[in-house]
């Protein structure tokens, strides 16, 4: 599925709980300044003028009539049909509006919603992470390739999208993926976004430093405490990072053990991988303990950091040997090691989420099409 060349236009928004900004995609690149209006997120009817108005100045800086409209928007949502739930960043969104069938009677074009967990997974494997480690085992000349990600979001929550064989899978009720909620390792009473979270790595530093909660430290500034780069509490910082990757950890191998393929992270606080990643991959590759006392594997499969090149090489080579075929004198290659590979985003967040929201709109349209046809 390649849509660089793809002439039709989607016109896409970036939902925040403060600013909408709308903006148009053809063959994967805006084609447009954005546009940026208040969300207005408390008042309902000005909050969809305002969507209104701005895929209207959108359209009209167009030379040709959009082929759809395709976005993130926050949920619960149900997202196939697009109706919004109720909102926690826009709480004028209540008892269900409809939003996608209100742009499509407006707009006479199809309208796609799906939250950004789904969006970015799927940026990143049409255009983005999937592809390039299957270039990369391909150059090797490794035949293993790869059709299954996981992409994870790691910011104000933690979000999910699974995506296999270039299809996203968005489930019946449109609640794949879903993964904030999976059970916590460190507070197994919770669910795992109080530990994957801005406000988990800020509440884990301020346990660890009472005295900073005034200071109003940001993940950002936790990180340059633990790297060393700022003063403070470099322990407190570190441990909560590390109790971050443990989570996600944790998270990712219920995940990966119903779901077998890569996983590639994004959100705000990916870039903070270096405290993180280590442990995500230590925990992915931990052991569980039998009723017996017998510890083995958390997972059925091994997990790489493929940000570190020592594991990408190891990776990449998996464990290859030649094994006879019974009664015959042939001989077959046989590689060994299940494995995946947990990478850092290749494209960004944001690109990723506008490149997913674009593909995923022209995807449907043509199975809509060879449907019809």
């Amino acid at each position: 599925m390649d849509f660089i060349n793809d002439k039709r236009i989607v016109l896409t928004l970036d939902g925040g709980g403060t600013n909408f900004v709308f903006s148009a995609i053809q063959g994967n690149r805006e084609i447009i300044r954005p546009i940026t209006y208040p969300s207005h997120g408390h008042n309902l009817q000005r909050c969809l003028e305002t969507i209104m108005k701005g895929f209207k100045e959108a359209s009209q800086q167009l030379d040709s009539k959009p082929e759809a409209i395709s976005f993130a928007f926050p949920g619960p949502t149900d997202y196939p049909n697009g109706i919004i739930g109720d909102l926690e960043n826009l709480p004028g969104f209540r008892g269900g509006v409809a939003l996608g069938p209100m742009l499509e009677e407006t707009f006479q074009v199809p309208v796609f919603i799906n939250n950004d967990g789904d969006l970015f997974a799927y940026g990143e494997a049409i255009s983005g992470f999937l592809p390039m480690v299957n270039q990369m085992l391909h150059k090797a000349g490794s035949t293993r390739q790869y059709k299954n990600l996981i992409g994870i979001t790691l910011g104000t929550g933690f979000g999910a999208g699974l995506v296999r064989n270039n299809e996203l899978i968005i489930g019946d009720n449109g609640a794949a993926g879903e993964i904030w909620v999976v059970r916590s390792k460190v507070h197994p009473h919770s669910f795992s976004e109080e530990c994957v979270s801005i406000r988990a790595v800020k509440r884990v530093y301020g346990e660890h430093c009472p005295d900073c909660a005034s200071q109003d430290l940001s993940p950002k500034d936790i990180f340059e405490i633990a790297t060393g780069e700022r003063s403070g509490h470099q322990e407190g910082a570190r441990e909560s990072f590390r109790q971050m990757g443990e989570s996600i950890g944790e998270a990712l191998a219920s995940a990966l053990t119903l779901f077998d393929g890569l996983v590639v992270i994004g959100g705000g606080l990916a870039n903070a991988w270096p405290m993180f990643l280590p442990e995500t991959i230590r925990e992915l590759n931990s052991t569980i303990e039998k009723l017996d006392g017998r510890r083995v594997g958390r997972m059925e499969i091994s997990a790489y950091n493929l940000e570190d090149e020592a594991q990408t090489q190891e990776f990449i080579a998996g464990k290859v040997s030649r094994i006879k075929v019974p009664f015959s004198e042939k001989t077959v290659f046989y590689d060994s090691l299940k494995r995946t590979g947990v990478g850092i985003t290749r494209l960004g967040t944001s690109k990723a989420v506008s490149i997913g929201a674009y593909a995923f709109a022209l995807n449907e349209i043509d199975k809509k099409n060879i449907t019809e046809s």
